[in-house]
């Protein structure tokens, strides 16, 4: 009964209009209040262990880099080289607009900011090329989804805090599904362009203006060099990397670029510090109600009704997967991690996956919900940057939903592209 109360009260605000960390936490202090034999005050000591974590730290930096990097011109140097390099090519606008956002998320972590940054710049020009506003915004809203899978990722950062595993590992394995994601969207884009009739650039670069290009943003281009670099070099921790990536891109935005001055940097802190705060207030209560669902033993009993309904290993993860992307179309991806990831994974690993591997599923799955309505958070951006109802874009939203299917089905069924992927490099 509680579990209804909760999960139903949760869903019912959200559809009312209050923000995803007030409900989580009305509704987890209502199921509190209403449990009679769990005292109340579990759920501030676990609101506040729940964000009382060094790795922790690694959020809000990744967020300041993004943000800095998008104000100090890197965006605009990674859309440059992309254009280069695949501009020409049939629908090739689209396809350096993913590229870009896999570059971007490779600094970001982000998927919103991967796609208000690429969006903002890529959309205008997409639209004077006479490319579908629909199809523009849609592609972009996917391919900043990617920003959330390749490394360095602040869900995976939540994960691996929340189930114990390995950041870097996670990190690493994120790699080869942020690459399938970004194969799998340009060459959609490319056939859907073939069939529109959206041409590329008028004329093939020269190895010269190439040339040129990479000269401009190489500094834009070493930065998930450094970042990556440095951890799997053990140079630094996860955490550590992030105030790297902080250090980084003020140098190149002030020194380099020189685009970054004192009125950007204030607002570039002042967005982050909302931004992590909003995140921060979100990862608590959600701690909070995971720690319910543990004393209720929510895990052993989900985990015991599955294995009862089927033993096949490649139902029940169907059956994860079906569930997991109708959430992603409901609830945020942080306080979906944290709450579900708990609740899944004794049932996952019975059936031989392991937690890595786990990983990569459930946050290629929350992934995918940030393109489908009603609450998918690139949807919203890029509708916003576009200036496009969400109604409008539902048809290209669908499509590209179920192109990113074929990476989550290779990432759930194939351990080769997680697990074994990590192994290469032990």
């Amino acid at each position: 009964m509680e579990i209804l109360i909760m999960f139903g009260g949760m869903l019912l605000l959200i559809a009312l209009g209050l923000p995803i960390g007030y409900a989580i936490a009305a509704s987890t202090i209502i199921t509190f209040i209403t449990s009679s034999d769990i005292p109340l005050r579990i759920v501030s000591q676990n609101a506040f262990t729940g964000i009382d974590s060094f790795v922790l730290l690694a959020i809000p930096f990744f967020i300041l880099a993004g943000i800095l990097m998008s104000a100090g011109g890197v965006a605009r140097r990674l859309v440059d080289v992309a254009d280069a390099c695949i501009g020409w090519i049939t629908g090739g606008l689209g396809m350096a607009s993913v590229l870009t956002a896999t570059f971007f998320g490779a600094i970001s972590g982000s998927g919103a900011a991967t796609t208000s940054a690429v969006g903002s710049l890529m959309l205008p020009e997409m639209k004077r090329k006479k490319y579908g506003d629909e199809f523009s915004a849609c592609l972009i809203a996917s391919a900043g989804s990617i920003g959330v899978i390749i490394p360095p990722s602040i869900p995976f950062v939540v994960y691996g805090v929340t189930v114990g595993v390995s950041i870097g590992d996670l990190f690493l394995a994120g790699i080869p599904a942020g690459l399938l994601m970004c194969f799998v969207l340009m060459l959609a884009c490319y056939i859907i362009s073939k069939k529109n009739g959206y041409r590329g650039s008028d004329t093939r670069p020269t190895v010269k203006h190439i040339a040129e290009t990479l000269k401009e943003g190489i500094w834009a281009l070493f930065a998930p060099i450094i970042i990556l670099g440095g951890i799997y070099s053990g140079i630094f921790t996860p955490t550590e990397s992030a105030v790297v990536a902080v250090v980084y891109s003020i140098i190149i935005g002030v020194f380099v670029y020189k685009e970054l001055d004192l009125k950007k940097l204030k607002a570039s802190f002042y967005q982050s510090a909302v931004l992590n705060g909003i995140i921060v207030f979100i990862i608590g209560f959600s701690g909070a109600m995971a720690k319910f669902l543990t004393l209720e033993n929510v895990p052993q009993k989900v985990s015991a009704m599955i294995l009862s309904f089927t033993d096949s290993p490649f139902f029940i993860l169907l059956i994860i997967n079906v569930f997991l992307l109708v959430v992603g179309m409901l609830i945020d991806n942080i306080p979906a991690i944290i709450i579900l990831s708990p609740i899944f994974l004794p049932v996952v690993q019975s059936v031989g996956v392991t937690p890595l591997q786990f990983g990569v599923i459930i946050v290629l799955n929350l992934a995918i919900g940030y393109v489908t309505p009603p609450y998918g958070t690139t949807l919203f951006v890029a509708s916003a940057i576009s200036k496009i109802s969400i109604d409008r874009l539902a048809k290209y939203a669908t499509i590209f939903t179920l192109v990113l299917f074929i990476p989550l089905i290779l990432v759930t069924y194939f351990p080769l592209f997680t697990d074994g992927f990590v192994a290469l490099f032990k």
